[in-house]
């Protein structure tokens, strides 16, 4: 793939990401007046998530014109996915506490303790990303702070569907059914993005480029935030839809 191809894909999934957060977020605010009051919080925290998403794709955007552009000349800032990462984990994870209307007590628990360990994945996550090595072994500073901020997300599930079984078990067939889907988008779309912060280090050894390791690592970055976000708001709205007609 030529230097021109690779930035042009990566330039329109950034695109297509842009599009998404802008459209999804006047989906969630014209749906949330629908919902009792109780059960609009979580769709008014989806909104919240992608219109912070949608401003930092574009900076995000911006910057990867200004690379491509320049011939590598102008850095590209991925800071600009962390600071949106520092806002939106910890509201995502708040969403499906909120929206399973738990016993308030555990609601409390759940939603302190794993804002905590979602901020802490992120600022790990982003100390290793800024070593910018280009090769990696076990002992390389990437490894090791992708290894502690791999820690927390597994704290993070660990709590999240552990933690709750017992009361997913008490909600109706059909939210356990959607619970069971988002499940597999949450550990499917967050476990794409360990994949995508080794693929620089490790493209040599996959046969790969250190362009094809940079253009896989944003697609990746950007696939995920897609589902991860719009994605994962529509199943927190079909939950929030579901007990709008139950007493649960």
């Amino acid at each position: 793939m030529s230097a021109a191809d690779a930035y042009q894909l990566v330039y329109n999934f950034m695109s297509l990401a842009i599009a998404a957060m802008g459209a999804s977020f006047f989906f969630f605010v014209s749906v949330r007046g629908s919902l009792k009051e109780g059960n609009r919080m979580a769709v008014t925290l989806s909104a919240v998530v992608v219109l912070i998403a949608f401003y930092h794709y574009v900076r995000i955007f911006d910057s990867w014109v200004a690379f491509g552009t320049s011939g590598g000349a102008v850095p590209f800032n991925e800071a600009y996915r962390y600071v949106d990462w520092l806002l939106t984990v910890p509201l995502l994870v708040a969403e499906l506490v909120l929206v399973l209307k738990l016993d308030k007590k555990l609601e409390s628990t759940l939603i302190k303790r794993n804002v905590v360990y979602a901020f802490l994945m992120i600022a790990t996550g982003y100390v290793g990303e800024m070593t910018n090595i280009t090769s990696v072994d076990l002992a390389s500073p990437r490894t090791i702070w992708g290894a502690i901020s791999s820690v927390f997300f597994v704290l993070i599930l660990r709590d999240l569907f552990g933690g709750i079984d017992a009361s997913i078990k008490k909600q109706s067939k059909d939210i356990q059914g959607i619970f069971k889907i988002l499940r597999v988008v949450l550990i499917a779309t967050w476990g794409v993005y360990p994949i995508a912060y080794l693929l620089p280090a490790i493209a040599g050894n996959l046969g790969l480029t250190a362009q094809d390791g940079l253009v896989m690592k944003q697609i990746g970055y950007t696939v995920a935030d897609i589902l991860a976000k719009p994605g994962y708001g529509l199943l927190i709205w079909k939950i929030a839809t579901l007990k709008n007609g139950s007493s649960k």
